[in-house]
């Protein structure tokens, strides 16, 4: 597929499967998402901030991960990405696209994430 278009809809999208998610009974008002998101060749996610921390195992591929304010920070296979909370960042994916594994606890209710215009 040719990225030169500028409509965001032609572009591949990331794949997000939540596998878990759970309060933590040692937190209170806290809960525990774990993820796994496929990100496509090639793709740029938008600009955004999570209510929580952030922890990223990367399964296959690679990632660059952009938070804001921060020099950028590329993973591959078998490292480990933090952000941190409310943290506005983005991330890129390599060649080969990447697959991660994703922690996140964050506030009981709350949205997963939230786009920054």
């Amino acid at each position: 597929m040719s990225h030169e278009t500028t409509d965001p809809s032609a572009f591949e999208k990331p794949e997000i499967r939540n596998l878990k998610s759970t309060a933590l009974e040692s937190a209170e008002g806290l809960e525990v998402i774990v993820s796994q998101v496929v990100l496509p060749p090639n793709v740029t996610l938008p600009l955004h901030w999570h209510p929580g921390e952030e922890i990223a195992y990367i399964l296959q591929g690679s990632v660059t991960l952009i938070l804001q304010g921060e020099p950028e920070q590329e993973y591959s296979v078998g490292e480990v990405g933090i952000v941190p909370l409310k943290k506005e960042h983005t991330a890129r994916s390599g060649k080969d696209g990447a697959t991660i594994l994703v922690f996140r606890v964050h506030e009981e209710g709350e949205p997963g994430r939230t786009l920054v215009d």
